[in-house]
């Protein structure tokens, strides 16, 4: 009776010892897959993680937090979105965020911003960073190049003037490719939020209403991000 208990515990000590191998082996060929699919670290990487690094506590004018825009770089990197508008540019801070992950998936942003001042400070964030060539910055009234870019966009980040949010997807929902998502900033943690700002009520109430959008709500940004992506 001893020697069989000796035995079976032998055999349960290998096997978990073959699980336990198996569970590495797959674990390193996940990493490996992923590391393969991200890249090794490039000379852009390292441009565009200093100048983060070195700007981390000195953006104003109504730029997102960090948080934010590594929301914005995930969402590109995970869909593979190569065809992105920006409607807000501020001084560039999720512009870059977002160029930084087109810059990986082989696209390019439009970004565009209504105050000159704003504007060049953005071009001039943009060549420091290194990503001058992913960006396309346009000044103007976003009320009058919106609805003029011919597109199609697979992704749409607004961060402009909140009473305007429902024009503006109004405007882009028809260039909106399927699968497509238009990310919204200052949303707050959606409809049933005590307070919102002026249009944003109406602008989710709109994004819910249509049929072809999957409207949610990204709940670890603090201001709120809502993403309505278009059904295949």
């Amino acid at each position: 009776m001893k020697v069989r208990i000796r035995l079976m515990t032998g055999i349960k000590t290998g096997v978990f010892f073959l699980i336990l191998a198996d569970l590495f082996l797959t674990a390193a060929a996940y990493h490996q897959t992923s590391g393969n699919s991200q890249g090794e670290e490039t000379a852009l990487d390292r441009k565009v993680r200093q100048f983060l690094d070195s700007h981390r506590y000195s953006w104003r004018d109504m730029n997102v937090s960090e948080g934010d825009g590594r929301i914005l770089y995930d969402l590109v990197i995970k869909h593979g979105y190569r065809r992105a508008l920006e409607i807000g540019t501020s001084t560039g801070h999720s512009a870059i965020w977002i160029a930084w992950a087109l810059s990986k998936t082989g696209g390019r942003l439009i970004t565009v911003e209504i105050d000159e001042g704003r504007y060049r400070q953005a071009l001039d964030n943009f060549k420091a960073a290194g990503l001058e060539k992913f960006v396309e910055a346009r000044l103007g009234d976003a009320h009058q190049i919106v609805p003029a870019l011919p597109g199609p966009f697979d992704f749409v980040f607004c961060d402009a003037d909140k009473d305007w949010y429902k024009n503006y997807l109004e405007a882009v929902l028809p260039k909106l490719e399927p699968g497509g998502c238009f990310a919204a900033h200052n949303v707050g943690q959606g409809r049933g939020s005590r307070w919102l700002q002026p249009g944003i009520r109406e602008f989710l109430d709109y994004a819910y209403s249509r049929p072809e959008l999957e409207t949610v709500i990204e709940t670890s940004s603090r201001a709120g991000i809502s993403l309505s992506f278009k059904k295949k």
